[in-house]
């Protein structure tokens, strides 16, 4: 589902909500109507607009109110109240009150990729749906209902295709990892979800009152088998992934800066979001991956090879931590244990490995296991190490070339990434602010560690 583009179909955000709307709006109306008295003397679409609010703000509350959820009801009820008001429902100020309002809230929402993800996605829709050629291209005019079907239809596809050109970028920066056919996948599984398996599901449980929910269950099944199957077929398709490096925060901050100058101008003006959204896109687009990654607890570690492989310390085929470390290097293929690499020497306690990175070569010496290890052994393999890689605390004697990477040093600066090339090495604690609890380590020089 993730490498489809189709993980928000499994969270309760803005599909879901507006359905919840939407229906009892609808539903609201028309049963309203049927009360001829009521509909002489009162607006039917206000009271129905006020119903369908208070069961979105119930739903809401229900589901536990998280941002995406809270930014889709204040943005559905928004859009009611223009409705009720004759206004104009889709505009950036109903985007701009919906963040306000979550920030208001929840300030921290901010920096995390719920909101920043939420809100681009809607942002993008309102913004190509104001641009003036697709206005156009959605008016009424005098044609078959065909032609009206396939126009909308490509619009749908249209907007697929901005969405996911908007979110990549922060997808990629806090997850490392796009689905790059999100677009056509959402094609087929949004119609699908809307209009088959979520009334199903209604269906279901409102039969179940009476105990035969059985036969609509197998329907929600069936309808959700098809979602799967839409999700294996796009994320199979070559080039169906993209996986990239962390990237510099400058980058990614530009890139915002470009997003927002195309989507809140008007005109020619427009065309100079360009100018940022090409320079971020080639920064990160160029962004180095690390040569080395280490986990905080040093158990886990993962060495990109020459030939575009990831070598890992530790066997855990499907583990959390390995996936993460295929994740952050960039290196889709299938792991290779370190103690099976030909180039790579290996006992019971440690592996021994040689790197070519930036016209030398690097020695590395990583720990294998907890056992003690006769001292003065142990600080000769340092001594001929340019990096010690261990998940213990390791002797002042054993004094590598370059970096040692203990447990004394990992618990200090948190997981590591090593840039062999540029001689550079980037921790968690460097990203981490100073605060009562916690103040990072500065470190003076590499030489030092």
């Amino acid at each position: 589902m993730r490498d489809a583009g189709l993980t928000h179909l499994l969270s309760i955000s803005g599909l879901h909500v507006s359905a919840i709307i939407a229906a009892t709006y609808l539903t609201a109306l028309k049963l309203l109507a049927l009360w001829p008295w009521l509909a002489l003397r009162v607006r039917l679409p206000i009271v129905a607009a006020t119903i369908a609010a208070l069961a979105g703000i119930g739903y809401t509350l229900l589901t536990g109110a998280q941002v995406p959820t809270v930014r889709s009801c204040i943005g559905a009820i928004l859009v009611l109240t223009a409705l009720a008001l004759g206004r104009e429902p889709l505009s950036l100020r109903l985007v701009a009150v919906a963040a306000i309002a979550v920030l208001f809230l929840w300030p921290e929402a901010l920096v995390g990729p719920s909101f920043q993800m939420s809100f681009a996605a809607v942002l993008a829709i309102v913004a190509l749906h104001n641009a003036k050629p697709f206005r156009e291209f959605l008016a009424p005019r005098e044609e078959s209902g065909l032609r009206r079907f396939g126009r909308r239809a490509l619009m749908l596809f249209l907007t697929g295709f901005v969405i996911e050109l908007a979110l990549m970028p922060i997808v990629l920066f806090h997850f490392h990892r796009a689905g790059i056919y999100g677009a056509v996948a959402n094609l087929f599984a949004i119609p699908l979800v809307t209009f088959v398996s979520m009334p199903l599901v209604a269906l279901a449980l409102a039969m179940d009152v009476v105990g035969l929910g059985a036969p609509a269950w197998w329907l929600v099944g069936k309808s959700l088998d098809v979602l799967l199957w839409i999700a294996h077929l796009v994320s199979s398709q070559p080039g169906a992934v993209k996986l990239a490096p962390k990237m510099p925060m400058a980058a990614i901050a530009i890139f915002v800066v470009g997003a927002l100058w195309l989507a809140l101008w008007h005109g020619r003006t427009r065309l100079w979001s360009a100018l940022p959204i090409a320079v971020a896109s080639v920064w990160m687009w160029a962004t180095p991956a690390p040569d080395i990654v280490i986990t905080r607890d040093g158990r886990d570690v993962g060495i990109a090879s020459a030939d575009g492989r990831l070598l890992v310390l530790r066997d855990s085929e499907g583990s959390y931590a390995q996936q993460n470390l295929r994740e952050i290097s960039a290196l889709d293929g299938e792991p290779v244990p370190l103690a099976e690499w030909p180039a790579a020497r290996c006992s019971r306690d440690f592996c021994s490995l040689r790197l070519d990175r930036g016209g030398r070569g690097w020695t590395l010496l990583i720990a294998r296991s907890r056992e003690l290890i006769e001292e003065r052994a142990l600080a000769a393999a340092c001594d001929n190490s340019d990096i010690v890689i261990a998940d213990r605390f390791l002797p002042r004697s054993c004094s590598p070339r370059w970096l040692k990477a203990d447990r004394r040093f990992l618990e200090r600066e948190g997981g590591t990434a090593v840039y062999l090339a540029e001689e550079r090495i980037e921790t968690v604690a460097e990203g981490q602010g100073g605060h009562g609890w916690f103040r990072p380590f500065v470190r003076r020089s590499a030489d030092s560690e």
